[in-house]
């Protein structure tokens, strides 16, 4: 074994040691994540507006054609019209589209014999966000209502029939918010505690005086700090693992995708939070200060810009531009897919590159400002 993986080992036995005989390191990797888990999980509600819909019809008539020109005139509905039902349901699938309403090839004919044969329309919405979709059924149907008086008036008709839309909630069919808002809760969770891991326990080195004895010592700055990030990434990575079973456990959210690329998202992550802590702890060297920076630049985007909450395209277009820079965005959108979707790569691979970007930013400069310090 040469010296610089004896360096390593020591600092990595130094710092298992100092977990071990500081409890509140335990307490911010479990305690923490448990209660923010049950007490948010089983409290927040979710609220959406503006909401892509894309449009399918089988066959194209003059009515059907008025028809998408009144939802596309809808302040609440962006209209993509698609060619068919498969590649509808693709745009769903693919995140571009909140939901999917087919008329099919017999509507128009249906329409001005209500009496015998009702005019039907399908509405295929993604409940993911059980909440969304009950709003685009409301905006939807709103629509459609508006739509038929118009079309009564036109056609001087004294009954203009009805339209029966068939609803069917994909990925969430009983819309139960618990399994739309636990996934976006751990990412929230995971990504205060992962900075709190680091910020807390090292600011209080820093207070006391600990740091400054590492730095003198013959370990480099890289074994000083990969020593922290391993240590600390097992822990946050346990962390991780109890949300995701309370998750599964307490809250019954299904988890249908891989748990290889849940590990590997999960390790992009903590690595990010990891190496934010050490970032914010070098800089403010003071456990008030470096909790308070902590909340606000993980907590807080996580809540407000990760999507967890409030719908991204909702959001002003400067908004919309401002939230790739919030690494919370990317695992939440990778959580809720594997939670409730499955392994979709379109949706996965994107979130994983944002991470990995993330991460190599965060290290490099805890890197660059840990050295400069010392300078």
């Amino acid at each position: 074994m040469n010296a610089a993986a004896m360096r390593l080992g020591g600092l990595a036995v130094k710092e298992v040691l100092q977990i071990l005989r500081d409890p509140s390191a335990l307490l911010i990797a479990f305690l923490l994540p448990v209660v923010l888990l049950i007490v948010t999980g089983f409290g927040l509600s979710l609220d959406a507006r503006k909401m892509a819909l894309a449009v399918a019809i089988e066959a194209p008539a003059e009515d059907t054609r008025a028809l998408l020109q009144a939802l596309d005139a809808s302040p609440y509905l962006a209209v993509l019209r698609v060619s068919s039902v498969a590649e509808g349901k693709d745009v769903m699938m693919r995140g571009r589209a909140r939901g999917v309403l087919v008329l099919r090839e017999d509507f128009a004919q249906r329409l001005v014999r209500p009496a015998r044969w009702p005019a039907q329309a399908q509405l295929l919405a993604n409940a993911t966000d059980p909440n969304t979709a009950r709003i685009l059924e409301g905006y939807v149907s709103g629509a459609l209502q508006v739509w038929l008086e118009g079309h009564a008036i036109e056609r001087r008709l004294l009954d203009a029939g009805t339209i029966e839309i068939e609803q069917r909630y994909w990925f969430n069919p009983d819309l139960r918010s618990a399994a739309s808002i636990v996934p976006g809760l751990i990412a929230m969770v995971m990504s205060m505690t992962g900075t709190l891991l680091t910020a807390l326990i090292v600011s209080r080195e820093w207070e006391r005086g600990t740091m400054e004895s590492m730095l003198a010592s013959p370990a480099g700055l890289v074994e000083m700090i990969g020593a922290k990030l391993g240590c600390y990434f097992v822990l946050g990575m346990a962390s991780m693992s109890v949300a995701v079973i309370l998750a599964v456990g307490v809250f019954q959210v299904p988890f249908r995708g891989s748990v290889l690329v849940l590990g590997a998202a999960s390790a992009l992550f903590m690595t990010f939070a990891l190496a934010l802590g050490l970032f914010i702890s070098t800089l403010a060297r003071n456990q008030f200060v470096a909790a308070q920076v902590a909340f606000i630049t993980t907590m807080m985007p996580a809540l407000m810009l990760s999507g967890m909450l409030f719908d991204i395209a909702s959001m002003p277009a400067w908004l919309q531009i401002v939230t790739y820079a919030v690494p919370a965005r990317y695992l939440v959108s990778i959580l809720q897919t594997l939670f409730l979707v499955g392994t979709v790569w379109p949706v996965i691979l994107p979130g994983l590159g944002g991470l990995g970007a993330a991460a190599a930013v965060a290290v490099g400069a805890t890197l660059a400002v840990t050295r400069r310090r010392l300078d």
